[in-house]
């Protein structure tokens, strides 16, 4: 590492330590139990809201694990809200953000979320509230300028729903971040791959919004717009989902989508049977046994160490 990146991380690592979250870790059920919000859907891509316990199936590095929680009623959720205000979203960010604004207007009264925009910097417009009002007010206040700090922004979501206080299970809230890009990061001080890695270690799910650009691609990876490869590895990670579109204004029916999941998902935990704590990483398959149905949920998670 250079020393002028050790420097800027350094001042990155202070902005983050300086931000308004405190609190401990998220309280997780228990010493040795892992939680999964699951999403079940047919064929066409429904949600379905009456899978049974028996009809799941949890495999941890390909052996069998025992449910011992599960619940149907979706918890309370913490969400960080993205949206990218570059300059090159001048002419769309209107419609995102009547878009973005219906999304917050679901919340349900329990929720809370924030609104967090980026372009060279981020700001945090709204800090976590359960006012719909307050967080519209944020979503107004976007102006477009600037480049695209998408990593930056989206590891600084990362570290403040990690600082959620939750000490009981009453407390527990499901956590999600929901990007929306319309390009390639140029300006951010942390990584892809720190990004990713926090995102492997956290309780999050990411749902990935890229708004399509005319403009020829630049880069690729493995094959990917560089871009929509992020975007699209974060969600698949995390349990979440990624949508890409042409026009701004199919953002509606993308952040209807995306509350309509968040208002269906299950809650499934099991004890590993697992009980080294060598902090390795352990991969999880989900299956739903009922006929045409398929669930997703995060793709595993790090082991606590001692």
């Amino acid at each position: 590492m250079t020393g002028s990146r050790r420097a800027a991380l350094a001042v990155f690592g202070a902005w983050l330590a300086g931000a308004a979250w405190a609190g401990a870790q998220v309280y997780r059920g228990g010493t040795d139990t892992v939680l999964l919000n699951v999403t079940v859907t047919d064929a066409t891509g429904r949600f379905i809201p009456d899978v049974n316990q028996d009809e799941f199936q949890i495999f941890e590095d390909n052996q069998p694990q025992a449910i011992t929680v599960f619940s149907r009623d979706p918890q309370p959720i913490a969400l960080s809200l993205l949206v990218d205000a570059s300059t090159s979203m001048e002419q769309r960010l209107p419609i995102a953000q009547d878009a973005a604004i219906g999304f917050v207007r679901r919340m349900k009264k329990a929720d809370l979320a924030q609104v967090v925009e980026f372009n060279s910097e981020v700001q945090i417009r709204q800090d976590f509230t359960g006012d719909p009002g307050a967080l519209e007010a944020a979503i107004r206040r976007l102006r477009a300028s600037g480049s695209t700090s998408l990593y930056n922004a989206t590891y600084i979501a990362l570290s403040g729903l990690k600082r959620m206080k939750a000490t009981t299970p009453s407390e527990l809230r499901r956590q999600a971040i929901v990007i929306l890009s319309d390009g390639e990061d140029t300006t951010s001080l942390v990584t892809y791959d720190e990004v990713l890695d926090a995102a492997k270690r956290s309780e999050v799910i990411v749902y990935a919004i890229g708004l399509r650009s005319k403009e020829p691609v630049s880069r690729r990876v493995g094959g990917y717009n560089e871009a929509e490869f992020v975007l699209r590895t974060l969600a698949q990670q995390t349990g979440g989902r990624a949508f890409f579109v042409d026009d701004a204004a199919q953002l509606q029916a993308v952040y209807t989508q995306i509350a309509d999941e968040l208002a269906s998902q299950y809650l499934i935990g099991y004890s590993s049977r697992n009980t080294r704590r060598d902090g390795a990483w352990r991969a999880i398959v989900l299956r739903s046994t009922r006929a045409n149905t398929a669930a997703r949920t995060k793709a595993g998670y790090f082991s606590a160490t001692r």
